[in-house]
């Protein structure tokens, strides 16, 4: 009970805060139109480029020893799109909550979205510490790959799942 008014009480302080932006938001189609651009936009390119990398990672884990030092050389390049990306996203997609507070807090579908946010966040992180541990070598680089392996696999799945979750917020919320 204690949390449910401390919920109650925190999304009517947001909603306060928030209501300055969401009336701006709501009268004018071009915020929200670039808002919501802001928001898509880098997923794609952000979802697009990691779901490239992983392909070829999943791809480069049964090639080569060759094959896989190239990989690891694109994906340290890939990680600036991807993370900037998803700053991008996050950043438009706080300016999206605070644009109508009274739906999104209490969603189930938001806390879900950004749940696979977050796991994609966490994944990325030890997927640049795998890879980083690859860069240095070592004895267990073969156990290295299958775990940058199941990473990829993973990022693919979230990127997947975040996506989801973002097309049932909108039709739902």
């Amino acid at each position: 009970m204690i949390a449910l008014l401390a919920a109650s009480s925190l999304q009517t302080t947001l909603v306060g805060i928030a209501e300055p932006w969401n009336k701006l938001y709501s009268d004018s189609k071009l915020v929200a139109s670039i808002v919501i651009f802001l928001h898509l936009a880098p997923l794609i390119l952000a979802g697009g480029t990691a779901w490239v990398a992983d392909r070829a990672t999943l791809r480069a884990a049964r090639g080569t020893p060759a094959d896989r030092a190239r990989q690891l050389v694109e994906l340290g390049r890939t990680h600036k799109i991807v993370v900037g990306g998803l700053a991008l996203s996050f950043i438009s997609g706080v300016l999206l909550f605070a644009s109508d507070v009274e739906t999104f807090f209490p969603s189930p579908f938001f806390w879900i979205k950004l749940a696979f946010v977050g796991l994609l966040l966490i994944n990325g992180l030890v997927m640049t510490r795998t890879e980083s541990s690859l860069n240095k070598g070592g004895d267990d680089e073969l156990a290295l790959w299958g775990r940058l392996r199941t990473l990829a696999m993973t990022s693919a799945v979230l990127w997947l799942a975040t996506t989801l979750a973002g097309v049932v917020l909108s039709n739902y919320a």
